[in-house]
């Protein structure tokens, strides 16, 4: 008997190459459901904070770790997951990582305050992250030639669309039901995929002898360096950078762990993370992609609710109603991708996305104060489609590159990328928020003087009509004037930070989606082997 052969008759391991098509896509479509509600919750709170702050008596600085907390435990775990998987092979993995994301979204819904809260959404965060880049590397071994490209295709669809949907499905459940629901939805589909994966995902067994030798050091700098920088990257804009010293102290600590922690990487012969991979051209290409995409896809669903919510005082159902056609518009992009994937480069197809999706930014940058869901659905109908085209063909170039041994520790690095780009795209958007909002009030502040004859006349209607409302109250009608004034300047000051916002995230993509032809053309894969696994 081969040695294929007898482990496949042990129960523990299936070759994927022997697998018909129906029985592939059952056993993989679990693990997509847990991916997708794994990324979800990342923004499934972000157009329902105030709620869960008042239900939890937190202010807006406390509520807002409601999120951090997910993402930079999630930040943590995905790197380690190809080690994990390894260790514990992919179905048991897989499996923990629903249970644990179960419980907690469980803990999550009963927290009592707010405290609770986030030591419960950062273990939520940890235990469901290594859902994420599994689903990648299993993608690959489960599927060969074009079946890949429709895999990547569905893949990478609901890599950029559950962020996406994360605000709109958020906004419906706290509107309809309470913001508690936003964690007890995981608990049908968390037992779903805890009880499903196991059964029908077979193909590695476990390698308990990796905990033996393992880098630990490495996993601990790592720990380090990516906790203080998501923490850096998030508090930061709100405490000015480098001015806190907390922020002084965790950036520094970031970077001296993140020195040491690429030393350890290349020095130590089993590394926790695998960043000999970024020899390749294409992964370390892939992987720049991969965190230009994060940056788009996160920060624009971070600016839009923020500008509908203070702007145009949107309830967080509106919001999701708003930005919903982003999701509408990608979906109607995978048959589109899936038929040009067989016939066209996939570079050009990158190329094609990330330029799209520069399109996207573009169009939002002419934003003004009364912008509603009709003058968002072009620019979101665009990243909407440029999301499915860019995410996509770099998951296939990318990671069709490496060979099968380092595709799991790739994965993780390459994911993370993603999600880093993501908090760094946050946090840059929420530096300029705070920065260019006051430039933008001052400088028009500058024209709003005495001088300005159409001013006066303005101020001196709207003081005599806040004036007889007020009992012929003078001082009192000029005061809410000046009131009314400073509120419309602060609103247009804000509309154009938007604008800035948008314009920079534009040419980053510019910049990306020049760099495509760099990559170069990945073969068509062909089937696994025993050998692989």
């Amino acid at each position: 008997m081969s040695a294929l052969a007898s482990r496949a008759a042990d129960g523990f391991f299936t070759d994927p190459a022997q697998l018909s098509m129906p029985a592939k896509v059952f056993a993989f479509a679990p693990m997509c459901v847990g991916f997708f509600i794994a990324l979800l919750d990342i923004q499934i709170v972000s157009a329902s904070l105030a709620d869960i702050g008042g239900g939890l008596s937190a202010s807006p600085d406390e509520v807002s770790w409601v999120q951090i907390s997910y993402l930079i435990a999630e930040i943590i775990v995905i790197p380690l997951s190809g080690w994990l998987s390894r260790v514990m092979s992919t179905r048991w993995l897989f499996c923990v990582s629903a249970v644990g994301f179960t419980l907690t979204s469980l803990l999550c819904g009963w927290a009592w305050n707010i405290q609770s809260m986030i030591v419960f959404r950062a273990a939520q965060g940890f235990l469901g992250g290594s859902m994420i880049p599994t689903v990648f590397t299993t993608a690959f071994i489960f599927f060969a030639g074009h079946q890949r490209v429709i895999a990547a295709a569905t893949v990478g669809a609901l890599a950029s669309l559950a962020p996406t949907l994360g605000p709109t499905v958020g906004g419906w459940i706290t509107d309809s039901y309470s913001w508690h629901w936003l964690f007890f939805v995981n608990l049908v589909p968390g037992i779903f995929v805890a009880v499903t994966v196991p059964i029908l995902v077979r193909i590695d067994r476990p390698d308990w002898s990796l905990l033996r030798g393992a880098d630990y050091l490495g996993m601990v700098l790592m720990a380090i360096f990516l906790g203080c920088v998501a923490y850096t990257l998030e508090e930061g804009p709100r405490w000015n950078w480098l001015e806190d010293d907390t922020i002084r102290t965790t950036a520094w600590t970031a970077g001296i762990s993140g020195l040491l922690f690429v030393w350890r990487s290349f020095a130590f012969a089993n590394p926790i993370v695998d960043l000999r991979a970024l020899k390749s051209r294409n992964f370390a290409l892939g992987c720049f992609f991969s965190f230009v995409t994060g940056v788009g896809i996160f920060a624009t669903i971070y600016l839009t609710p923020i500008f509908l919510a203070h702007v145009r005082g949107f309830s967080a159902f509106q919001i999701g109603l708003a930005i919903f056609s982003t999701g509408v518009f990608q979906i109607l992009g995978i048959p589109i991708y899936t038929f040009c994937a067989r016939r066209i480069d996939l570079r050009w197809l990158m190329m094609f996305g990330l330029g799209c999706f520069a399109i996207s930014m573009w169009n939002f940058t002419p934003i003004t104060h009364d912008w509603g869901w009709q003058e968002l659905l072009l620019p979101q109908a665009f990243r909407g489609f440029a999301q499915q085209f860019a995410v996509a063909p770099a998951v296939t170039l990318t990671l069709g590159a490496l060979a099968p041994n380092r595709l799991k520790l790739a994965s993780g690095l390459f994911n993370l990328m993603r999600n880093l780009g993501g908090a760094i795209g946050i946090a840059a958007c929420a530096t300029i928020l705070n920065d260019r909002t006051n430039l933008h009030f001052l400088r028009l502040a500058d024209h709003l003087n005495a001088t300005n004859t159409a001013l006066t006349e303005l101020m001196t209607r709207v003081g005599t009509i806040y004036s007889d409302a007020m009992g012929g109250d003078a001082l009192a009608g000029q005061t809410a004037a000046f009131k009314q004034l400073w509120a419309l300047t602060w609103r247009e000051a804000q509309v154009q930070t938007f604008s800035d916002a948008f314009w920079i995230i534009f040419v980053c993509f510019v910049i990306a989606t020049a760099m495509v032809p760099l990559m170069r053309k990945v073969a068509p894969p062909k089937a696994p082997t025993a050998d692989a696994h």
